[in-house]
């Protein structure tokens, strides 16, 4: 069975028939063993349980506190699923925390709330600006005031080295929906959310869009991302605070972001486009807008329903509030069994630091912006 198909499995028994009930509250010293779908970092339970409400099949968490002491995986948060909605077990186990996802409970939610600072914390990697600032409150609100910034690390006077101190470093996030796996498969057809929100402002002023074909920069990037064009791309690196060149490859569709400052070496590359991000300009939607057929949108899906055709997918898409892009199995795909289903899909835009650690003399915490 290919990984399409693998991907179905879980979604032909997701949402059917587990509990409905809104379970706010924490079982602290109890395991939730096994049935994991992803493990990422999170600085406490309350966010964790954010995260797991914010997955597409999350459905309750077990997390990893500071206070374990069998091996160091501390901040892990498991994030985990099964077709009841309950956990197969339930075991006693000092220094975790269990419980479960909020999706019952968000009509009653306004969004992420991270006021918290986490003192001796390293909100490990991320980083796209340095500073020297007094205190972790000074530290706090430069983040606070810094549109880009998600969260941030802060080493006070008494860390070592002693070069290092009272440095603020600014982190960023990944909060732009992005599918996290795109490959090219025949029959399919993929595309966004028509209601897909993007996390910066609207400029009156529309750029114009100064795009390189088959033209590679030179240099190491930073990161790489999937991207299904050349313009999703420069979307990408527009986004993120560091990037100032990308690189876009339509034959594995590879967006690589690059922090490039002195020039822009380039080499001629069939099949391959750079650009430059815009910058205090409204860069065209038209990426969004567009169906792209035989693309896949693989994995993090949140359900399929029976349609008949892409339109009504991207149709059913818009009309799921929960929902930022979709992929649609034409009815000549090579499997009856899967022909005419539209997958929903979303991936986690909650900010998440890629790794957190137990530090001396550092202080972390979270932009208040992201405070509702």
């Amino acid at each position: 069975m290919d990984k399409y198909l693998m991907s179905a499995v879980l979604l032909s028994v997701c949402g059917l028939g587990f509990s409905q009930e809104c379970r706010k509250d924490f079982q602290n010293n109890i395991d939730f063993p096994g049935t994991d779908v992803s493990q990422i970092y999170a600085s406490d339970a309350e966010r964790c349980q954010e995260l797991c409400t914010d997955h597409h099949s999350c459905l309750f968490f077990t997390f990893i506190r500071p206070d374990w002491t069998r091996d160091t995986r501390h901040f892990y948060c498991y994030l985990k699923f099964t077709a009841s909605g309950e956990p197969k077990t339930k075991t006693p186990l000092l220094g975790v925390t269990s419980g479960y996802s909020l999706k019952p409970c968000t009509s009653e939610l306004t969004g992420p709330y991270l006021p918290l600072v986490y003192q001796n914390i390293d909100f490990l990697g991320a980083d796209y600006r340095f500073l020297f600032t007094a205190n972790y409150e000074d530290c706090q609100r430069v983040c606070t005031e810094d549109p880009s910034c998600r969260f941030f690390t802060f080493t006070n006077g008494d860390f070592s080295p002693e070069a290092y101190r009272y440095k603020c470093h600014l982190k960023y996030s990944w909060t732009v929906p992005r599918p996290p796996v795109i490959v090219a498969l025949a029959n399919v057809v993929s595309g966004f959310s028509n209601n897909l929100q993007m996390p910066f402002p609207r400029f009156d002023t529309a750029c114009e869009g100064k795009l390189f074909p088959n033209i590679d920069i030179e240099g190491n990037h930073f990161e790489e991302v999937a991207a299904v064009s050349d313009e999703h791309c420069q979307m990408l690196c527009t986004a993120h605070p560091r990037c100032t060149l990308f690189s876009f490859a339509s034959q594995g569709f590879s967006c690589r972001l690059r922090d490039n400052l002195n020039a822009m070496e380039i080499k001629a590359k069939l099949g391959v486009t750079s650009g430059i991000p815009g910058r205090g300009c409204h860069l065209s939607d038209s990426w969004a807008r567009a169906p792209y057929p035989g693309v896949d949108f693989r994995g993090v899906d949140i359900r399929y329903t029976l349609v008949d055709n892409a339109e009504a997918c991207q149709q059913a898409c818009n009309d799921e509030d929960k929902c930022q892009f979709y992929t649609y199995v034409k009815e000549n795909f090579r499997d009856p069994a899967y022909r005419r289903r539209c997958y929903l899909k979303r991936s986690i835009t909650i900010p998440s630091p890629p790794k957190i650690r137990k530090l001396q003399n550092v202080v972390s915490g979270f932009s208040l912006s992201l405070s509702p």
